[in-house]
């Protein structure tokens, strides 16, 4: 688990050390899968936060309802659960009242690379512990077949010099399908953003580091649900419907649930100074409302 004051594992040459310097903590809370991953943050966060002395938790909620989008009332209790900034993917307007409410939810975010004038913001700028804060969520442009947007490599660098004119911290959620896009990504970016944070995999990858502009990256923090399970759903039906071809309602899996996700700190010029993987274990019971807590809602 992280330890303040700690150089990150794999920190590449050139990455500022920890030292005395003013720093912003961050918890970035991977994935969140189901009424399973809900569960983990309602049962978790809190405490980790408290523990890691956060002062930001940046959540990724693609699929925190059923695990394919997220609808308003779990956004709501995500946000009241204490995720500051909650980010997407594709699935973002998956849910009917998150397609006609997102704009009146200034705590959820929206890929920026959607065309203009879309529900909902790419990005936000907020204050913690002193200092300013850009969260930006973006989509990358391989690999997802219902959704072409814009070109992430052409956007990002203009919003972010756009962004550094009011905020000294900038972290990049970047939901893509493959390593080398993201790859690329965290290499235009090093130096320009604090942060480059991949999602949608939902397997954590062991690649966290420093980049030599002092830009803290990971090619994919995980999920927040069933370890035990495939991207956080039950196995069985995922192999059956590999096996038949013929398509089947997904179902979030209960086994193993944890808490995935990446601790940051940054320093008071942006330059991120340390970036751990967090994972911690959900003990909590199982509510049993009539199906073992594993109906999900559909909103």
């Amino acid at each position: 688990m992280s330890t303040p004051g700690r150089r990150t594992r794999g920190t590449e040459r050139g990455a500022v050390g920890t030292t005395s310097v003013e720093r912003l903590r961050v918890l970035y809370v991977a994935e969140i899968v189901g009424k399973p991953g809900i569960l983990c943050v309602k049962s978790l966060l809190a405490d980790l936060r408290r523990e890691l002395g956060a002062s930001l938790v940046v959540a990724n909620g693609d699929g925190a309802t059923g695990g394919f989008g997220i609808g308003r009332s779990h956004a709501a209790q995500l946000h009241k659960l204490g995720v500051d900034v909650l980010t997407s993917g594709e699935c973002i307007y998956y849910k009917k009242d998150m397609a006609s409410s997102i704009g009146s939810l200034p705590y959820v975010l929206r890929a920026a690379n959607y065309p203009h004038g879309n529900p909902g913001r790419g990005w936000l700028v907020t204050e913690a512990a002193g200092l300013k804060v850009a969260v930006v969520s973006v989509l990358g442009i391989s690999g997802f077949t219902k959704t072409h947007l814009g070109n992430p490599f052409h956007l990002l660098p203009r919003l972010v010099e756009k962004l550094k004119e009011e905020a000294a911290a900038v972290i990049v959620d970047f939901h893509a399908c493959t390593t080398a896009e993201k790859g690329s990504l965290f290499h235009l970016l090093d130096g320009k953003v604090s942060a480059v944070i991949g999602s949608h995999a939902k397997v954590a990858s062991a690649d966290e580091r420093i980049l030599a502009g002092g830009t803290a990256v990971i090619t994919d923090a995980g999920r927040t649900g069933s370890s035990l399970s495939v991207g956080g759903l039950e196995p069985e039906i995922e192999i059956r419907k590999l096996l038949t071809q013929v398509h089947e309602r997904s179902s979030p899996a209960w086994q193993g649930l944890e808490l995935q996700g990446v601790i940051l700190d940054i320093a008071a010029d942006g330059r991120a100074v340390y970036i751990e993987r967090v994972r911690r274990g959900c003990a909590e019971v199982v509510p049993n409302d009539g199906d073992g807590g594993r109906q999900e809602d559909s909103e």
